[in-house]
């Protein structure tokens, strides 16, 4: 009887031992499936960007270079039984610990992590805007220069191909990887109508201008001078022009239609170039901007100083900002000694 005992209490341990040894299993798998299985070697998050017809296993390749996995028989499981084929193409950014089922899931269904697009005033010609655009996206420069030429694509945006740079206002956008061109003017629109609230629109009718206008406005100015304080003056100087029908004569533009912007200074073959950019032959405004322009330098044209100024000269002292004069006369005065002190330097050079 009492080795009938004994048998029996061996088969009742061996029992829980095996149910024990199979709970243990059960639950390490789904931990690792669901809490943890993999570590990152150096501690940090990683990020890959996929591409279009990437193998797997090179995905996979460089993500176990980056993490250590625990459990590589339970990451074999977890891959099989996740349904993940292929990756779709996207930025994928990882924590410093994470499960199987967070790689797998993520990967098969892109649940993307958004990147960073960011762009600054320095973009003057579509070129550039669309270089810049495409070095942070996956769709090509080529795409979007064939929607920033395409009027009929721009005009459900009130736009045309020399107003379009007006949609893109410098600053750092979260967008994913992947966005196809249409995408990235779709954003940009909606971006364009969230700075063009009310307020924005009656100072520019205010000013007897459109959006597009001012933009066009304030990319001069922007043009004209590195100092803040100044871009109301110069504003509100280029408006006293227009308003009198006098050219606006902005050297900026003359060096937007000659395309030589690295020139030092404005001849007069750049001012009598042939172009509608060119407002030293053109009365009014250019039919679109000469380059990107950030918030700042918009609202600064919005709120252009009342003042009766039609002229502005370097100052002689060459800090970097203007004199500003009301008559030609008090201009000349102010240009003479300008170049006098040029002069000088230049003889002590």
């Amino acid at each position: 009887m009492n080795k009938r005992k004994t048998v029996i209490i061996l088969i009742i341990v061996a029992f829980l031992v095996c149910l024990t040894g199979i709970g243990m299993y059960v639950g390490a798998r789904r931990y690792c499936n669901t809490r943890c299985n993999m570590i990152s070697t150096d501690g940090e998050a990683h990020g890959y960007y996929v591409y279009p017809d990437t193998p797997l296993d090179s995905i996979l390749a460089r993500v176990q270079r980056d993490y250590s996995i625990k459990w590589k028989h339970a990451f074999q499981q977890d891959l099989q039984q996740s349904g993940l084929h292929e990756a779709k193409p996207g930025y994928y950014l990882f924590p410093p610990e994470m499960s199987d089922r967070t790689l797998f899931v993520r990967l098969r269904q892109g649940e993307q992590t958004p990147v960073r697009m960011r762009f600054n005033q320095n973009i003057r010609t579509n070129e550039q805007l669309a270089s810049r655009l495409s070095s942070q996206l996956l769709t090509d420069s080529a795409a979007i220069i064939c929607l920033l030429q395409d009027n009929a694509f721009l005009s459900k945006y009130g736009m045309n191909t020399e107003t379009a740079r007006c949609l893109f206002l410098p600053d750092t956008y979260e967008v994913y990887w992947t966005m196809s061109a249409e995408q990235l003017f779709e954003r940009m629109h909606r971006e364009y109508q969230r700075f063009w609230n009310e307020r924005r629109l009656t100072e520019a009718q205010a000013l007897g201008l459109t959006p597009q206008e001012v933009y066009t406005l304030a990319s001069i100015v922007l043009s004209e001078t590195n100092a803040k304080s100044e871009f109301p003056i110069i504003a509100g100087l280029y408006l006293n022009r227009k308003r009198i029908g006098m050219h606006l004569q902005a050297c900026p533009t003359a060096v937007y239609a000659t395309r030589k912007f690295n020139a030092r200074r404005v001849t007069h073959e750049m001012t009598h170039y042939p172009s509608p950019y060119n407002t030293y032959i053109n009365p009014g405004l250019p039919p679109g901007p000469i380059r990107v322009t950030p918030a700042e330098v918009i609202d600064s044209t919005l709120h252009a100083t009342r003042s009766r100024y039609l002229y502005m000269c370097a100052t002689p002292d060459f800090s970097g900002t203007h004199v500003f004069s009301e008559s030609y006369s008090q201009h000349a005065a102010v240009g003479r000694l300008y170049h006098r002190e040029l002069n000088k330097r230049k003889i002590k050079k």
